[in-house]
């Protein structure tokens, strides 16, 4: 089991994010819309093209398109600030693939992607007014990432090797990367995701993470789900007795951290001015994350978490603009 925060190396962090590859459609509706068109508000659902379709032709609002996928977005955050960041995925052979490939690239990370005749999945993300965002999710070609691309070399010499909680829905292939990483000797992060999606496999995501993960990230509703407390201590420590490093995001109050047995409270970071939650979770990982495989203190990863987390909700999506990595890079050092 590695020992967190890791020890600082001669060169910058080199973790890997596996997940699925996807474009975010964001779209900016009302509560009402959600009730009319039965969508959880808040989770995310598995759907057909066919339903993404229905919802955009049903709504007068214009969609923005951007590259998504949690541990992507992760691995774009990480490669802003300065790891050396690859992302392992499946993209269909599209302008929206090749689309998607090119902004990995863009935003220093490494694509280690397969390419399917299948088109490139999508993500619709409602925003409602209050920031909230509801994910409808096509699959797509990610459905199609094959348990035999991972194998203990795709991973070795990495720091870390970060995981989302969506691949929860292969069975076969969420277990073939956590046993590659494994056997590699590298350690497991892995983010929950999401509440739905917790509940919807709570035996096999315990099970896994107990077996593999090292360094485990949830927010409140995630955490519900995966301990079924109520109260935030003892969520957390019970997230705690399964994994190394135990995360519980609390949205605007912040988060804690509880590692080695005690318990680092993070507070937030900046005051007012969200437009948009989606991707958030995502670029706290990625600053958090970032800092732990520096060897920085569990402190000083909060503190950059944050600030990752709070930039990304000032503008719509889940991609930080240039500016608000240059904030980032002056508040850290970088």
């Amino acid at each position: 089991m590695p020992h967190f925060p890791m020890k600082p190396g001669n060169e910058p962090p080199r973790v890997v994010g596996v997940g699925s590859a996807l474009m975010d459609i964001l779209l900016s509706e009302s509560d009402r819309f959600l009730d009319d068109h039965g969508v959880t508000r808040g989770g995310m659902q598995l759907v057909g093209p066919g339903r993404a379709d229905e919802l955009l032709s049903a709504s007068p609002n214009r969609p923005k398109m951007v590259p998504g996928g949690s541990a992507c977005n992760t691995a774009i955050g990480l490669g802003r600030l300065g790891a050396r960041a690859e992302f392992v995925g499946t993209r269909g052979d599209d302008a929206v693939g090749r689309t998607l490939e090119a902004a990995l690239r863009s935003n220093q990370v490494l694509p280690r992607l397969e390419t399917v005749a299948t088109p490139t999945g999508r993500v619709l993300s409602i925003v409602t007014p209050d920031a909230e965002r509801s994910m409808l999710t096509c699959l797509g070609a990610s459905s199609e990432m094959s348990p035999r691309v991972f194998r203990p070399e795709l991973f070795a010499g990495a720091a870390l090797v970060h995981v989302e909680g969506y691949l929860l829905f292969n069975e076969a292939l969420i277990r073939a990367a956590l046993e590659a990483a494994r056997e590699a000797g590298v350690p497991v992060s892995l983010d929950l995701a999401s509440f739905t999606v917790v509940d919807a496999h709570l035996s096999l995501v315990r099970s896994l993470v107990r077996e593999y993960v090292d360094v485990l990230l949830a927010n409140e509703d995630e955490a519900r789900s995966y301990t079924g407390a109520r109260e935030e201590g003892e969520a957390l420590r019970i997230m705690a007795a399964d994994a190394e490093c135990a995360v519980l995001k609390v949205g605007k109050r912040g988060s804690y951290v509880r590692l080695h047995g005690e318990t680092t409270e993070i507070p937030p970071y900046g005051e007012g001015g969200v437009v948009d939650t989606t991707g958030a979770g995502d670029l706290w990982a990625s600053g958090f994350l970032f800092g732990l495989t520096s060897g920085l203190p569990v402190g000083e990863c909060g503190r950059i978490a944050s600030m990752c987390g709070y930039e990304v909700c000032r503008v719509e999506g889940a991609h930080i603009p240039e500016e608000g990595w240059a904030r980032i890079r002056s508040a850290i050092g970088r």
